[in-house]
C-alpha cells in the first residue's frame, strides 16, 4: 500500500516552508498568538531575526535549542529561528514537570533554552539545570528583567535583548535570509528531537531530518485539501508531532494559525467562532470533551474539517460530533513520532469502514508484514511497516533502540531504495482485500492514554522514589474517554497501608497529569513469573479478568 511519490521540488529545510509562502503570500496572515498576529513576511522576517539573534549567542551548527514554552508566537519562531540558524530545535511538552525537562536538557546536551520566567523559576527550584545549558533566553521581559531576576546566573538574557544583539548579523538579506546559519543545510541534517515515550525507562529522543518534516507538512497539506483561505486551531502541544505538523503544514499551504493555550473545552468553542476557524485538529479525550459542550452557531458553520489521531475514535462519539459540527468533514488518521505520519482514512469512506485507519498518506508506504518479511494476506493480522522519506533519523544517543525500530525496509517494499531503512512500529494491524488497514493493537506494553504513549517503567520508578511503594505494575486498561487508563498493581513499603493519598499527591507534583494513575491496586505482594520478574503480563490478565483483590477507586 503506497501513497509514496517523487518529493522534488520540495523545499530542502522546515524554515524554507516558511521563507517560501513569505514569497508567495507575503501579506496574508500566518500566526496569531496572545500578543500579536504576524503575516507570512512578518513571521519570516521575526524567524530570520530570532537565527541572528541565537547566532549572536553562539549556537553552532547541530547545537540543541530546547523551547520550554506555551502556545505562543515566540515559541514557534524559537524552534523556526533554531533551525535557520543551524540548530536543532526541541520543543517540550510544557505540561511536564521539573523532573522531566531537566532529563530531556541532560540527555541531548542541550547548548540553549527559550524558555518564560515562571517557567524557569519553576524549574531550578528544586535542582539544577544541567551545566550543558550554556544560554537561557527568557521571553516577556524588557530590557534588563532578565538578568535582574537571577542576578547569581550569568547565563541569562531576555528575549528582546537577545534580538537586539543579532539586529546587525546579515540583517537586509529579505525573506528566507540565511546570512545566520553555522553551515550549509541538507534535507538529510538534523531539523528537530521530539520527546516521547518507550516501553521501558525514560522516554527517548526522536530525531527528525528536515525532509521529514518538509515532507510531512506537504502530505497533510495535500489530503486536507489546505488552501490559504483556512484558519487552523492549534489546541495540541507543539511537542507532539500531530501539533507541530499543524504549524508546518499550514505554513505550506500559505493558511494561518491561531495558537490557543486553553483551560477549558468550551474556550475551544468559542476561540473557533471568533476566529472563523475551518480545521480543528484534536485526540479522542478532547473530543469527548468538546462533544459534551455548546458550541456557537458560527464555530458549526465555519468548521470544514476536524482530524483525529493520538488513538481510535468510538462510533458513538464521532457519529455525535458528525452531528454537532454538520459543515465538517472528519478525516481519521493514524501516526507515529517515528514516521511522523502514515495513514488517513478517505472521508468518503468514513460510513463504511469507521474502525480503519485507512490507507498510505502522500509520498508514503506502509505495509502490513509477517514476521518473515513478506506482506500479509488479507484478513491476516502483521507489524505496520512505515517506509518513505518521513522516517526519522532514529532515537538521540541510543544505537541499540534505533536498531530495534529502525530496521531495513521489507523485501515486500515496492518503493524502498537499496539499504533504506524503515519503522517497524510494533503495531500490529489487518489489512482488507482492497488495502485499508485497521489497528489491532501493539506488540509491547506501552499504555496510550489521552493521546500520549506512556512508558509503565517511567510510571513504576515515580512510585518508587516516592519511598512508600515496594512494588509496583503499571498497566493500561481500556478506557471510554481515556483510550486507556493507567492502573498500578502495588505492594506498599514497610507497615504502610495503602497510603493511596500519598502516593497520589506524590505523583501529582512529580508527574504530568496524563501519567498519574487513575486507580491503585493494593496486594502484600505481586507474583513474580519463572524468571523471578513481575508477571506483569499475569497481573494485567487478571485485571482484565475482574479477580484482583482489594481495589481502590481514586479521582486522577
Amino acid at each position: 500500500m503506497t501513497g509514496r511519490e517523487d518529493t522534488g521540488g520540495l523545499p530542502a529545510t522546515v524554515d524554507g516552508i516558511l521563507a517560501e509562502s513569505a514569497r508567495r503570500h507575503p501579506e496574508r496572515p500566518a500566526l496569531t498568538g496572545r500578543r500579536c498576529a504576524l503575516s507570512h513576511a512578518g513571521f519570516d522576517a521575526l524567524v530570520s531575526a530570532v537565527a541572528r539573534g541565537l547566532a549572536a549567542q553562539g549556537l553552532e551548527a547541530g547545537a540543541r535549542v530546547a523551547v520550554y514554552l506555551g502556545k505562543d508566537v515566540e515559541a514557534v519562531a524559537a524552534m523556526l529561528g533554531a533551525a535557520r540558524a543551524g540548530g536543532v530545535f526541541v520543543p517540550v511538552n510544557p505540561v511536564l514537570k521539573g523532573r522531566q525537562v531537566r532529563y530531556i536538557l541532560a540527555d541531548c546536551a542541550v547548548d540553549m533554552l527559550v524558555t518564560s520566567p515562571e517557567r524557569w523559576r519553576a524549574l531550578t527550584e528544586s535542582d539544577a539545570v544541567p551545566e550543558t545549558v550554556r544560554r537561557v533566553v527568557l521571553t516577556g521581559t524588557g530590557p534588563g528583567e532578565a538578568a535582574s531576576s537571577a542576578e547569581e546566573d550569568g547565563r541569562l538574557i531576555g528575549w528582546e535583548a537577545m534580538l537586539a544583539a543579532g539586529a546587525g548579523i546579515g540583517a537586509g538579506a529579505g525573506i528566507g535570509d540565511a546570512a545566520a546559519t553555522a553551515a550549509p543545510r541538507t534535507a538529510e541534517d538534523m531539523a528537530a528531537i521530539l520527546y516521547t515515550s518507550g516501553s521501558t525507562g525514560n522516554p527517548k529522543g526522536v530525531v527528525l531530518p528536515h525532509r521529514s518534516l518538509v515532507t510531512g507538512a506537504a502530505s497533510v497539506a495535500d489530503y486536507l485539501g489546505l488552501t490559504p483561505d483556512d484558519r487552523l486551531l492549534a489546541v495540541l502541544p507543539l511537542s507532539f508531532d500531530y501539533g507541530l505538523n499543524q504549524i508546518t503544514s499550514a505554513l505550506r499551504a500559505g493558511a494561518s494559525v491561531v495558537l490557543l493555550d486553553y483551560l477549558f473545552p468550551q474556550d475551544v468553542a468559542k476561540a473557533v467562532a471568533k476566529h472563523r476557524i475551518t480545521g480543528l485538529a484534536g485526540v479522542p479525550p478532547l473530543w469527548m470533551q468538546l462533544a459534551g459542550v455548546p458550541w456557537p452557531e458560527d464555530a458549526r458553520e465555519s468548521l470544514r474539517f476536524f482530524t483525529n489521531s493520538g488513538g481510535r475514535m468510538p462510533r458513538p462519539l464521532l457519529e455525535k460530533l458528525r452531528a454537532l459540527l454538520p459543515n465538517a468533514t472528519p478525516y481519521l488518521m493514524y501516526g507515529l513520532t517515528e514516521a511522523f505520519r502514515s495513514t488517513y482514512l478517505d472521508p468518503a469512506e468514513v460510513d463504511r469502514r469507521p474502525d480503519s485507519i485507512g490507507k498510505a498518506v502522500p509520498y508514503a508506504e506502509v505495509l502490513a508484514v509477517r514476521p518473515d518479511g513478506q506482506e500479509t494476506a488479507p484478513g491476516e493480522p502483521g507489524e505496520l511497516v512505515h517506509v518513505g522519506p518521513f522516517v526519522a533519523l532514529g532515537y538521540w544517543g541510543d544505537p541499540e533502540r534505533t536498531a530495534q525500530r529502525f530496521k531495513p525496509a521489507p523485501a515486500c517494499s515496492r518503493t524502498a531504495r537499496p539499504g533504506e531503512l524503515a519503522v517497524w512500529s510494533g503495531d500490529m494491524v489487518v489489512r482488507d482485500a482492497e488495502g485499508f488497514l485497521t489497528f489491532v493493537g501493539r506488540n509491547d506494553e506501552m499504555i496510550k492514554t489521552s493521546g500520549y504513549r506512556v512508558s509503565p517503567t517511567e510510571v513504576e520508578e515515580a512510585l518508587y522514589a516516592s519511598g512508600l511503594v515496594a512494588e509496583a505494575v503499571a498497566v493500561g486498561v481500556p478506557d471510554e474517554t481515556l483510550g486507556q487508563a493507567i492502573v498500578v498493581i502495588a505492594a506498599p513499603a514497610g507497615e504502610a497501608s495503602e497510603p493511596t493519598d500519598a502516593v497520589l499527591a506524590y505523583c501529582r507534583r512529580e508527574l504530568p497529569g496524563y501519567m498519574v494513575p487513575s486507580r491503585i491496586v493494593w496486594r502484600e505482594s505481586l507474583p513474580r513469573n519463572a524468571n523471578g520478574k513481575l508477571d506483569r503480563a499475569g497481573l494485567a490478565a487478571g485485571l482484565a479478568e475482574g479477580t484482583r483483590s482489594r481495589v481502590k477507586e481514586i479521582e486522577a
